[in-house]
């Protein structure tokens, strides 16, 4: 077994969900093992709402492993595994449709300097505009892949996987 794997759907999702399904998929074919929060419930508290239930579940599961984990987000995933990774230990970051904010929610996106981190976006996101992304990987200088995709990123689940699987090469070399 090479290392743990937290995958987290976005908003309006599931653990079952397309992206987090495949890439879960193509873990655990390669020895690593997964787990998939089911967030429905706390998603039923409205965007905002979901926020600190999000944060809490995902934190609960990853102080439950013997070891940092890498978190894999979706969306809202993606924004409340940014948070969670400020205050605990993880082995780093595939963020997916990331959005910079949630209405409503006090706090904007963020995460730790030093967790390695990779940003995937579409050009034609509808949901979460390309331009906050872009401007906190440019703050950062954090690597950022703009796919020609919108929101779900449906169409480009090759590529994702693509880099899903040379992140998860690099954490096993460096194990």
């Amino acid at each position: 077994m090479r290392g743990q794997i937290i995958l987290s759907h976005g908003s309006d999702s599931a653990p079952e969900a397309t992206k987090v399904s495949a890439l879960a998929a193509l873990a655990e074919s390669l020895g690593w093992r997964t787990q998939r929060p089911d967030y429905r419930a706390d998603d039923a508290r409205g965007f905002a709402g979901s926020v600190a239930p999000r944060i809490a579940r995902l934190r609960a599961t990853i102080e439950a492993q013997d070891a940092p984990p890498l978190l894999v987000g979706s969306s809202m995933g993606a924004f409340v595994s940014g948070l969670v990774s400020l205050d605990v230990p993880v082995a780093g970051l595939l963020l997916l449709a990331t959005p910079g904010e949630i209405p409503g929610y006090a706090r904007k996106f963020d995460l730790r300097e030093d967790v390695p981190a990779l940003l995937i976006h579409g050009w034609r996101d509808e949901v979460c505009p390309l331009a906050g992304t872009h401007a906190f990987a440019a703050k950062r200088r954090l690597p950022l892949l703009v796919l020609d995709d919108d929101h779900r990123l449906g169409s480009s689940m090759g590529m994702i996987a693509a880099q899903f699987r040379g992140m998860l090469d690099q954490l096993a070399a460096a194990a």
